[in-house]
Formats: structure tokens, C-alpha cells, sequence
């Protein structure tokens, strides 16, 4: 039986349980088709699969993985809207499973794939997710309110760094919210407006610094936890808070008594998922595919941080826990 190279977890634990192992290779259904992985990204939803904390957990063992850009390789029978050697790119979110990237090869149903343009970068592609999430923040979770201004936490992570990029495009002013002064160039040199090093500067003060004294239209949150709360320092009157991930846990702090004591001020707060499109799949694949027509222009430029052997994932994953990558690790099998 022909095989492949994957990565197998038969339970959730540290990045010790990501198994580089043979597995049979998948002889694509009638439907469907087998696309030969070119690239592989990896990203913080694979990270809490792994940790066996995901909402939308895989039935274990499992391939985990959301996001690939590849080359068909075989058709199923009755497939017309493909053919071999095309470009495609591979998104969990369009399949059964949240999972399954994390190989040398997938098949998948050819009406689940999106295919990619002629130009784009292969690499680039299997970045993209994070500018899912980046789009819908900037334009679907504000639900029509107008804004021109917006903070982001973890500016120079994957999501981080699409927002950055995206908001620019959108014509906004941005402000990046890093740890270190060198996550702050990182997000200077991708267009921001400006940088914040929450760990040895007063956030607030900075804030209100580089906005004149006023705050930020919007907050993008995705870290959380107790010090949530003082983000409503930050915001401009009628400002937003969203939070759309729990990097520190829930969010947490008095956040009651935060947008009281600013009761004239009309603060407010979203919590944000992309999951909120599971069931809205024209949404969800028409922004997807803007998104790969502003990549092959050249209008977004998903920043790379390492390119890493498929054999490396869990190396890959413990690179993203412990906070050290600017940008998207991707994985090349």
C-alpha cells in the first residue's frame, strides 16, 4: 500500500505527542481530489488541538493542521472544476474536519478548495487563515460602527501582523501592542503607525500619546485574562473592545467597572469567532478569495518568521507558545 509522511496525535499533550510516522496514502473518492501539500501553516488553533482545548476537536488519533497550499495531484471521478497540477489551498474550515494538513498529501472534496491565482506565492498562501480572522475583525465584527483608529495585542503574531497589514490597506491608524522592542520595529516596518512595548512603557500613556491625548477607536484583544479590563483606558469615547482569543484566559479584570467609571464616554465590548461564519459559507469564501487576489497583486505580504521541516511541527508549535515568533511559521513536507 503507498504511504505518506504525516503527523499523528493519539492524545492531547506538549508538543512530544506530534508524531512524524507513514500513514496511507488517501486515494481520492469520486468528488474529490489529492492535493500534494507545497506548504503548511501552523497557527494557534492547531497549538489548542494539540493541548486537547479546541472547541471543535478532531476525533483522535487525528492529523491536525488547518491550512495548506499544494498542487492537485489526482482527480476523483466525476471531478470537472479541477485539474492536476493546479495551485489550490486547503482550508479546514471548508471541510468536515478541522483538521488533516499536517501531511504530505490530503484529499478533500473539490468543491471544499479554493483555487489560487495565477502569481501568488505558494508560501504566502499557507498564511492566509490568520488574514481571515484579520478581515472579518476589521470589517465584520464592528457591524457597521465607523472607526479610524485601532490597537491590536500580540501585533507582531500571525493574526497580529494580518491586522496590521489589513488595517493599513482599510486606511486606518494602527497601533501595535508587542513585548519586546524588537516585536515593535517588526510591526513599525510592516506599516504601522505606531508601537507600544507593554512590558517596559505605561500603556495607557502611550496610547493616549500617539493619539493626541484621545485613545483608540477600537481595541483587538486577543490575549485576555485579567488585565482585559484596562484596555477601556485606552479607547476613544464610543470606542470598542474586542476580544477574539483567550491567550491568558478569559477575559477577565472589572470590566464593569471599567466602562462605568467612563459611563459618559459609551464604551462597548465584542467577543469575536470566526466561527460566527461556519454557516455563512458564500461570506466566508468570498472574502477568502479577495484575500488571494490582494496577495497575488501584492497588496498583502504575509511576513514569513522560519520555514520548518514537517518532521519539526511540534518544534514549530513550541516556538509559537513560547512567544517567539513575528509573523507565520509554515511547515514544508
Amino acid at each position: 500500500m503507498p504511504t505518506m509522511k504525516a503527523i499523528v496525535m493519539e492524545r492531547p499533550g506538549g508538543p512530544e505527542v506530534l508524531r512524524y510516522v507513514d500513514v496511507p496514502l488517501p486515494e481520492p473518492a469520486a468528488g474529490q481530489v489529492l492535493v500534494r501539500a507545497h506548504a503548511i501553516g501552523v497557527g494557534m488553533p492547531e497549538v489548542l488541538v494539540r493541548r486537547g482545548q479546541y472547541g471543535w476537536m478532531p476525533p483522535l488519533p487525528a492529523i491536525p493542521g488547518i491550512e495548506m497550499s499544494g498542487v492537485v495531484e489526482k482527480l476523483g471521478a466525476g471531478v470537472a472544476t479541477l485539474k492536476v497540477g493546479q495551485p489550490v489551498f486547503v482550508s479546514a474550515r471548508e471541510l468536515a474536519v478541522r483538521g488533516g494538513c499536517y501531511a504530505e498529501y490530503i484529499a478533500a472534496e473539490a468543491e471544499a478548495l479554493y483555487p489560487l491565482p495565477a502569481g501568488i506565492d505558494l508560501d504566502a498562501a499557507a498564511a492566509l487563515s490568520n488574514y481571515q480572522v484579520a478581515w472579518h475583525l476589521l470589517h465584520s465584527a464592528p457591524n457597521g460602527m465607523r472607526y479610524e483608529s485601532f490597537a491590536v495585542t500580540a501585533a507582531a503574531g500571525g493574526v497580529g501582523s494580518a491586522l496590521v497589514q489589513l488595517g493599513k490597506l482599510a486606511g486606518k491608524r494602527v497601533i501595535g501592542m508587542v513585548d519586546t522592542d524588537e516585536r515593535a520595529a517588526f510591526v513599525l516596518a510592516l506599516g504601522a503607525d505606531g508601537a507600544v512595548n507593554c512590558v517596559s512603557e505605561n500603556v495607557t500613556d502611550r496610547v493616549r500619546s500617539l493619539t493626541q491625548g484621545r485613545g483608540v477607536d477600537m481595541i483587538f484583544d486577543s490575549l485576555g485574562g485579567p488585565q482585559f479590563a484596562d484596555q477601556f483606558e485606552r479607547l476613544a469615547p464610543f470606542g470598542m473592545a474586542v476580544s477574539f482569543g483567550f491567550l491568558a484566559g478569559p477575559p477577565g479584570g472589572d470590566v464593569i467597572g471599567a466602562i462605568r467609571r467612563r459611563i459618559t464616554d459609551c464604551l462597548g465590548m465584542r467577543i469575536f469567532s470566526m466561527h460566527a461564519f461556519d454557516q455563512d459559507r458564500a461570506k466566508r469564501r468570498g472574502v477568502t478569495e479577495e484575500l488571494f487576489r490582494l496577495a497575488a497583486a501584492g497588496r498583502i505580504k504575509p511576513p514569513i518568521f522560519a520555514r520548518l521541516p514537517l518532521a519539526e511541527a511540534g518544534r514549530a508549535q513550541a516556538l509559537i507558545e513560547a512567544g517567539k515568533v513575528q509573523g507565520k511559521v509554515i511547515l514544508k513536507p
